[in-house]
């Protein structure tokens, strides 16, 4: 005997195969619903007090009540950025591991550094672009110059005595470094540190003569006159320092530096949750107060699509590339 179509036992059985259909497709769903069910850890590979580590610390921060989870920095120093990019490369890719760097450890150790243990296009998920921040090229207060031009006289009257000072061989501060003294003309030698605070606290104590660091980090030892700007390397004067003229205005025309951060993952992280930290990051960065902020301290919020970013990412990696064949730089 055949059941009716609408019979109890048919209900049943229909129900049945809904329940075991509901539990076959719940557990990506209920992943992406569930996260973040713990801290997530924001990796930066370097020291604290720099660009990168600033930007990690005001996000983290603000983002931590509405994502509802903690946010947890850690600066993981080394092997010009390689250790902390290695350590996000390799961990679970869950979104609770998280890489903000900067165009050192991205576009440029490709072509700087010897077995990298990863490949930053490859083993990365790209979440967003951060933001941008042009160099501010400062002296120490030994150096006697007044703007760029004097600098540059006295750079090429003692080759090779002047010191700038790096984030490791490649960083973006090393390679704008490069890329003016080409530029230029002139020859001094390069100093590398693990992270941006230690590279201009010495420059403060007269330990070296010159660097270009990104604005965020450099602007409060402008502005407690521990150092002294001579440019700035964006396209145009900073609205916050209207009398610092750029480097084009002082007889290089074109020339344009900076610094970006961005935000990454492991690569194969589910595009559930890699959707969900790009959008608590672009709104904390286009928050009023948080733009405005940045802005004043020498930083452009820039948040994108993760799509956008890993094209940004492709584009930066072979721009630099070249510069680093032209240059013949590599890390030590």
């Amino acid at each position: 005997m055949t059941d009716h179509p609408h019979s109890p036992s048919r209900r049943r059985i229909s129900a049945g195969l809904a329940s075991t259909l509901a539990v076959s497709l719940a557990p990506s769903s209920a992943r992406a619903q569930a996260f973040p069910s713990k801290p997530i850890r924001i990796i930066v590979p370097y020291a604290a007090g720099g660009t990168s580590d600033i930007l990690a610390r005001t996000l983290g921060a603000r983002i931590e009540e509405s994502i509802g989870t903690r946010i947890l920095v850690e600066n993981k120093p080394g092997a010009n950025s390689v250790l902390g990019g290695d350590l996000v490369a390799k961990s679970p890719a869950d979104g609770y591991t998280l890489l903000l760097t900067d165009v050192g450890s991205l576009a440029s150790a490709p072509s700087v550094a010897q077995n990298i243990p990863f490949d930053p296009l490859r083993d990365f998920t790209p979440i967003t672009m951060i933001a941008w921040s042009p160099h501010l090229v400062v002296v120490s207060p030994r150096v006697t110059a007044r703007n760029l031009p004097e600098f540059v006289s006295q750079a090429k009257a003692k080759p090779g005595a002047m010191n700038c000072t790096t984030v490791g061989a490649g960083s973006a501060p090393h390679l704008a470094g490069a890329l003016f003294a080409r530029r230029a003309g002139i020859d001094w030698a390069y100093v590398p540190y693990k992270g941006g605070a230690q590279a201009l606290n010495d420059l403060a104590a007269g330990q070296a003569d010159v660097t270009f660091n990104g604005m965020l980090a450099t602007l409060p030892y402008v502005q407690s006159g521990k150092l002294r700007a001579l440019a700035i390397s964006s396209d145009k004067r900073w609205p916050t320092l209207p009398d610092l003229p750029t480097v084009a205005e002082q007889g290089f025309p074109g020339f344009m530096t900076g610094s970006w951060q961005g935000l990454l993952a492991p690569a194969g992280t589910p595009p559930a949750v890699v959707a969900r930290l790009q959008s608590e990051f672009a709104k904390a960065l286009t928050a009023p107060e948080v733009a405005q902020r940045m802005t004043a301290q020498g930083a452009e919020p820039r948040p994108n699509s993760p799509a956008e970013f890993g094209e940004f990412l492709r584009s930066e990696t072979a721009k630099w590339a070249q510069l680093v064949k032209e240059t013949g730089i590599r890390a030590e």
